[in-house]
């Protein structure tokens, strides 16, 4: 329970105090309602006595009562009715609120931090009221009137007469049967006569004699002269007199204006007004036929006009005070004719009627009463008992209350012995003298079990436990159990709620004060019922704090019964202490995941809110019930839903020109808001297709925006000179949170600003948004002076600045994530702040009740609602990345800025669109189509400098400058060639057509970057409006599969300007290629060492040319119409293929093979005579055809040229070797170098076909080419990448290493290469053995020198056999003369050894024994060049 102002051994003196009736005369009361008081109000702040007051027990001992406090009130006839009771506590508890700005206690338990209000005054007020104006019972005396004060005025004609009529007035409604209430404690009542004298009106004099005759007839200790009234009521000159009545009369006051208020009559001035304050227990002045005879009924029993529901349990019951009445009540001042003096004269008055009346006369009754039980009853019943006890030897068994039969309506007479006991131990519980009164309640507890008085026994039951507890010293523990039995008794047999309230007010007060709150908590919960809801809310409120006031506090038990009290707060019709109860217990179930339990809590809380007009309260209460993840059903949520718009379009129509509220729904994800700058993409037409560039329909991807970036920077390199200036950023026309955005985005003027919105609708029901648009402001940049700070929030304003794209209706269906796009249009240069949406939020489902309750008035739905539906805004804040660069960015927790949404407009730029027309899709490997891009100028300003990079060079090309010059022929059109063709004789077949070109004029230059490739724009300008259309050609790439191509478009504005330099434009083209051709081919050096012309270094090509095509593209064959070579030192010559058929036709899986000869250039080919001087000799390329038809396709003109550079850029991009800085190895690494170099060939195979396709019924003829490399003699390489093998796994090895440098040695193949050796002799020789034993044969061995430096060549000529397996093979020979020969040859000399060879015998001789050691003149290493691929010199010797 709460703390109370009251400690339980104050609060239950002060709740059993002495009862005092008052009757007082017409005149009487008209002199004290001088002062707005009825004579019983009048005594009330008095009627306490802070000294100590003195009596004597029964047994003459002296006993000491302690802040005695007797109850003074006027007698009324009919007890109060029980709808009367209900409102008073119903008004007392609605008027206690907690204070406004009360610090409350705020309990840390665990994880939770609860602010509680420590007391709970409404509770106290409840306690004090309910227990004053419980109506006396038969079966107890504590409430029953113990005297009677006759009050007179002294202004009246006759006082002693009136006097002796109020006597006889008293004694009838004591003893006369027609009155059973109220309730006289004993028949001889203490009668105390009071002469009223009104100071400032009255005859002093008149009043003594009076008083004087009044003592003489009832003895000064049974009269009293007080007079009051000492001064006018005229107080505006006077002193302003403390007023000590407020406090008791406050409530009554409330109850009485607010019981009035929906009566017959209403209050209308001060004058009546007096007549109509009833108090309490004050008799209204109106009296009839001049007598107060017929004393009205209870202040609390209010007629059916007054209160017409006479329950007030419904739900609205409590009203609010009208502001009138509340006025009057503040205008009333209490005594304002009394002075201090008549204050102390009071107070004096209350002295002597207490120790001169009252308390003797209690003493005697007590005593009387005692001696009563003694002589009659107490002795022999004691008597008897004992005896029982003695013989008996043990303890009778109580009989359990379910066993008792139900007596409670037994009845004893009043002179009953029974009562008489209890009649006395309520007169010490009265007077505080504990000890007698719990024997006594203990005495007759027996008497009334034993006589099955279940109701007696209860209270007796009830009062022992009491003063068992409040006994000095404490002589025994508190009996609980007593109290437990006295509520089952109340509570199930009598049927007596109000009685075992009682016993649970002060029980669970008692158990509190000693800590036992489990169990204060337990009798708190068990009288909550159905029959009251008020009583049922403060218990279990109580029981609440119970469970928080723990030694160890149960959180969830506070915040449960909590929540039951506010329900039955609710329901009593106390709306502000159920809007209280529930939020206590919001604070335990918030954010703990009791989601379910948390909804419910601030649905109610939104409700009591707003039906006590706490608008803004309501509203963040339903705003809490939409923004958590809910779980409730479709239906509930929509009835929330409608609820919160309600209760929202009720706020805004109190404010409507405010700010626009903040909503909660839909959910914005801030950061997943994306901003594209410029006009969507158009779709294709026909054949045309628009460059992909950015869409918010993209997907980001950090591998292929990374490359964007690098394609960019390539480009503005090569535009700067190869360096990439420092004020450079890439540019973004979708900013993310992938992006960077950290500086101002840069946004064209008329140019839109598409912002994307990520909604997320949480709830099951859909919701429809209206007018849906972006709240921005906008500082116009050019301005001069205030205008600079010139800003436009409103969306409607300045529509020629910012135009704003209104969605008319969004919907948004249950638990859906739905972007909005949402579109500006700047008109103007300046800076733009978007700030967020702005949009009318609704739902378009009907009306659904919630829990049985239909919605609030006005909440029905149409289809759409837009009646019910609530304009608001929601702000777009993204927080930026977190820092983490210097020291105190890691350690803190600090955030960039996000600038996505500011972008900066700037003033117009040229706007490229780009067009591909008869793009493909499909291609085979390699095969070439020519299509044609469209560039347009769709903006109002020239743009130039229009460049294309992509990291696929070699997909496509535009042509060279040479294809201006070379027109097209006739046969190419028809046959729509993307090649140039010559048509040729066919004499020259096999002989090579020889032309010749440069890299330079295909934008292949080595000191530029290969991918970037200007546009030849007509002018290099595109105007405005302009459009330029350009072929290009296309290859498909060699590796099948699908492609990913990115062009990025390059583009400048003519005039410089500060802010945007450069803008692109992006293209994605996705090609998949089939498999057509595998190329393979070898180059070997030729074994005739001298050609016609008697020039070395004749070479040999073997080509393997596969069709691979899996037949899918429908291709049925595979023409090869040419094959030509590129190098710059060598060129085919002829073909040398044996088979005489020179259509080459390849069907599905053929492999055909082609061998040709190739030659060195010679010097007045390679200087051609069309280049330009400035070109070096090093970058022109002599192409020779071989062809195996009648038309050549002119392999040095675009396209074959251009993807024949393309595919050498690769090459060319290598980096080249440098030289190496160590001195020592120097040597040793040039020498390798050149020897690498002798095996090195720069021979180039273009091999140019054709494929026929038949698809729908038409034959279809593609072209095509694919690349051999050669670099290598001996080495045969691929038109296609070869797939590298992975390395197998090595174990790991944990030694380190020796750092031991190995010396690069060349290969076995290279080392062949250096010296070419060829014998030459005749194929048989015919020999006479039988003649002459010895064969002797000449033999010419050549040596050539394949290097560009001088050899130092050493021939040995003895045989060095490893095994006997190659002596039986080669036979035996010998050579004769000189075994070694030393030789030095020039660069690229032949030199010719003239040899003998010797045979004994004949047979088949290998005569390539001879070893050959070379070394480079200037070099100390020697290499022994080997000889195992040359081919084998086999002699045949006969004998004749």
């Amino acid at each position: 329970m709460a703390q109370c102002v009251q400690s339980v051994q104050e609060l239950i003196p002060d709740s059993f105090v002495p009862c005092v009736a008052a009757l007082c005369s017409d005149e009487a009361e008209r002199l004290t309602r001088r002062n707005h008081l009825s004579f019983a109000e009048l005594l009330k702040p008095f009627s306490r006595f802070t000294s100590e007051v003195h009596m004597r027990d029964p047994n003459n001992q002296l006993h000491i009562i302690k802040n005695l406090k007797i109850t003074v009130s006027n007698i009324i006839t009919q007890p109060p009715q029980p709808g009367a009771i209900r409102k008073l506590l119903s008004d007392v508890v609605s008027a206690s609120q907690p204070a406004e700005g009360l610090v409350a206690n705020v309990i840390t338990v665990g994880d939770y931090d609860l602010n509680i209000s420590a007391t709970t005054p409404w509770f106290e007020s409840y306690r004090e009221t309910f227990l004053q104006s419980m109506p006396a019972s038969d079966h107890e005396f504590l409430n029953h009137y113990l005297a009677c004060m006759l009050v007179a005025s002294s202004s009246e004609a006759e006082p002693v007469e009136q006097f002796s009529k109020l006597s006889q007035e008293q004694h009838r409604i004591q003893h006369n049967s027609d009155y059973s209430y109220p309730k006289w404690f004993i028949p001889n009542t203490l009668k105390y006569y009071v002469l009223l004298h009104d100071v400032s009106a009255g005859d002093e004099q008149r009043a003594d004699s009076i008083y004087e005759e009044m003592k003489q007839k009832y003895g000064t200790q049974g009269c009293y002269l007080l007079k009051i009234n000492s001064r006018t009521s005229n107080r505006a000159s006077d002193e302003q007199i403390p007023d000590p009545w407020s406090q008791y009369l406050q409530k009554n006051s409330i109850q009485n204006q607010e019981s009035y208020e929906d009566g017959p009559f209403t209050i209308t001035s001060n004058k009546n007004s007096d007549s109509n304050l009833l108090s309490l227990d004050g008799l209204d002045n109106e009296v009839k036929d001049g007598l107060p005879n017929n004393f009205r009924a209870h202040s609390l029993q209010l007629d059916q006009s007054s209160d017409p529901s006479n329950s007030f349990d419904g739900p609205d019951h409590t009203k609010p005070s009208s502001h009138e009445t509340k006025k009057i009540n503040t205008g009333i001042i209490h005594g304002a004719c009394l002075t201090l003096t008549d204050h102390d004269r009071i107070r004096q008055f209350i002295q002597e009627f207490t120790f001169r009346g009252l308390l003797p006369h209690i003493e005697k009754t007590i005593r009387q009463l005692n001696d009563q039980l003694i002589s009659r009853k107490g002795l022999s019943r004691s008597l008897f008992s004992a005896t029982k006890k003695w013989f008996s030897g043990s303890k009778v068994p109580e009989k359990s209350i379910n066993e008792l039969k139900n007596t409670s309506g037994l009845q004893y007479p009043p002179e009953a012995p029974e009562l008489q006991i209890r009649k006395m131990a309520d007169l010490c519980f009265l007077v505080q003298h504990y000890d007698l009164a719990y024997s006594c309640y203990h005495t007759a507890k027996k008497d009334f079990l034993n006589d099955q008085a279940m109701l007696y026994a209860a209270g007796a039951l009830e009062m022992a436990a009491v003063s068992a507890f409040l006994q000095p010293g404490a002589p025994r523990p508190y009996p609980a159990h007593y109290m437990d039995t006295a509520i089952q008794t109340y509570r199930d047999i009598c049927k007596n709620m109000v009685l075992a309230e009682r016993c649970v007010l002060l029980s669970a007060e008692i158990l509190k004060s000693q800590s036992k709150y489990s169990e204060a908590a337990a009798l708190l919960i068990r009288l909550t019922s159905e029959d009251s809801d008020l009583r049922s809310a403060l218990l279990l409120e109580q029981a609440a704090h119970c469970f928080i006031n723990m030694k160890n506090p149960m959180v969830r038990k506070y915040a449960f019964h909590m929540i039951l009290a506010g329900h039955r707060f609710s329901k009593a019709g106390q709306k502000k202490h159920a809007l209280r109860c529930y939020c206590q217990a919001m604070q335990v179930y918030k954010g703990k995941g009791w989601s379910l339990a948390e909804d419910h809590i601030n649905f109610t809380i939104g409700r009591q809110s707003y039906t006590l007009r706490q608008l803004d309260n309501a509203v963040s209460a339903f705003r809490h019930i939409l923004i958590n993840e809910s779980k409730q059903s479709a239906a509930q949520q929509g009835a929330f839903l409608r609820e919160y718009l309600y209760v929202y379009k009720n706020v805004s129509h109190l404010s409507p020109d405010g700010p626009l509220p903040q909503l909660p729904l839909p959910y914005i994800n801030s950061s997943a808001t994306r901003v594209f700058f410029g006009h969507d993409r158009r779709p294709a037409d026909g054949e045309k297709q628009a460059a992909t560039h950015i869409s918010l329909d993209q997907e980001y991807d950090s591998e292929s925006s990374q490359q964007w970036r690098e394609l960019e920077e390539q480009v503005v390199a090569v535009v700067n000179k190869g360096i990439i200036p420092s004020n450079f950023h890439p540019t973004q026309y979708c900013l993310s949170s992938y992006s960077d955005n950290s500086r101002f985005p840069l946004a064209v003027v008329e140019e839109p600003i598409t912002v994307e919105v990520a909604f997320r609708n949480p709830l099951k029901v859909p919701l429809l948004l209206t007018d849906l648009s972006l709240l921005w402001k906008f500082q116009p940049k050019h301005f001069i002076g205030k205008d600079n700070e010139e800003s436009k929030e409103l969306v409607t304003g300045e529509p020629e600045m910012i135009g704003t794209e209104v969605i008319s209706e969004f919907l948004i269906n249950s638990e859906e994530s739905k972007v909005a796009r949402l579109k500006l249009f700047p008109h103007h240069v300046g800076e733009l702040h978007i700030l967020g949406v702005v949009y009318n939020l609704g739902t378009i489902q009907g009306s659904v009740t919630v829990d049985g309750i239909g919605g609030l008035p006005g909440c029905h739905t149409g289809k759409h609602s837009l009646n019910m539906s609530v304009r608001g805004r929601q702000d777009l804040e993204i927080q930026g990345p977190r820092l983490n660069n210097t020291k105190e960015e890691k350690t803190s927790i600090k955030y960039g800025p996000d600038r996505r949404l500011d972008p900066i407009i700037t003033e117009e730029m040229p706007l490229l669109e780009v067009f591909f027309i008869h793009f493909p899709t499909g291609l085979l490997c390699g095969e070439i189509q020519k299509a044609y891009v469209e560039f347009v100028n769709v903006s109002k300003c020239p743009l130039t400098g229009l460049k294309v990079v992509s990291k696929r060079p070699e997909f496509f090309t535009f042509g060279g400058n040479t294809a201006v010059l070379t027109p097209l022929s006739p046969s190419a059109s028809e046959n729509c060639s993307a090649y140039k063709t010559v048509v040729t004789d066919s004499t020259s077949v096999c002989t090579a057509l020889i032309s010749a070109a440069s890299s330079v004029d295909f934008g292949i230059g080595i000191g530029s970057q290969p991918e970037v490739i200007p546009v030849p724009l007509p002018d290099a300008v595109l105007l405005p409006g302009a459009s330029v259309q350009l072929p290009m050609w296309l290859r498909g790439p060699d590796e099948e599969g699908v492609h990913e191509i990115n062009f990025l478009f390059y583009y400048e504005s003519v005039k410089k300007k500060p802010k945007i330099q450069h803008r692109i434009l992006r293209h994605t083209a996705i090609i998949c290629t089939s498999r057509s051709l595998n190329v393979r081919a070898t180059v070997y050096r030729s074994n005739s060492l001298e050609d016609e012309e008697g020039r070395g270094g004749n070479m040999l090509v073997f080509v393997d040319v596969e069709n691979i095509n899996t037949s899918e593209a429908g291709v049925k064959e595979f023409h090869i119409v040419q094959v030509s070579s590129s190098s710059k030192h060598w060129m085919l010559q002829k073909s040398v293929n044996l088979s005489e058929n020179k259509d080459a036709k390849l069907a599905s899986r053929e492999k055909g093979k082609f061998c040709f000869k190739a030659v060195r250039c010679k010097e007045k080919e390679v200087v051609f005579s069309c280049f330009l001087a400035a070109t070096q000799s090093s970058e022109k390329y002599t192409f020779a055809d071989i062809l195996f038809g009648n038309e050549q396709i002119i392999s040095s003109a675009s396209p074959c040229a251009d993807f024949f550079y393309r595919s050498l850029s690769s090459e060319l991009k290598k980096p080249q070797t440098q030289p190496s800085a160590h001195t020592e190895k120097q040597s040793l690494e040039d020498a390798v170098r050149l020897i690498r170099k002798c095996s090195e060939v720069d021979l180039n195979i273009v091999i140019l076909w054709k494929a026929y396709v038949v698809e729908d019924s038409k034959q279809l003829i593609l072209e095509g080419q694919h690349h051999v490399i050669l670099n290598t003699i001996g080495k045969e390489a691929f038109s296609y990448p070869q797939k590298q093998e992975p390395p197998e796994m090595e174990l790991l090895k944990f030694v380190r290493p020796e750092n031991t440098t190995v010396s690069s040695r060349p290969s076995v193949e290279q080392l062949s290469s250096l010296i070419k050796m060829s014998l030459h002799y005749p194929e048989s020789f015919n020999h006479p053995f039988h003649q002459k034993s010895l064969c002797l044969v000449p033999v010419t061995l050549l040596l050539s020198n394949c290097s560009k430096a001088d050899v130092d060549v050493i021939v040995d000529l003895r045989h060095k056999t490893t095994s006997p397996e190659a002596l039986e093979i080669h036979g035996s020979f010998t050579w004769l003369g000189q075994t070694q020969y030393k030789l030095q040859l020039k660069s690229q000399e032949i030199h010719s050894l003239q040899l003998k060879a010797c045979f004994v015998h004949t047979g088949v001789y290998n005569l390539g024994t001879p070893r050959v050691f070379a070394k480079l003149s200037d070099q100390v290493t020697v290499f022994e060049t080997s000889q195992q691929n040359s081919m084998p010199a086999l002699i045949i010797i006969n004998n004749v």
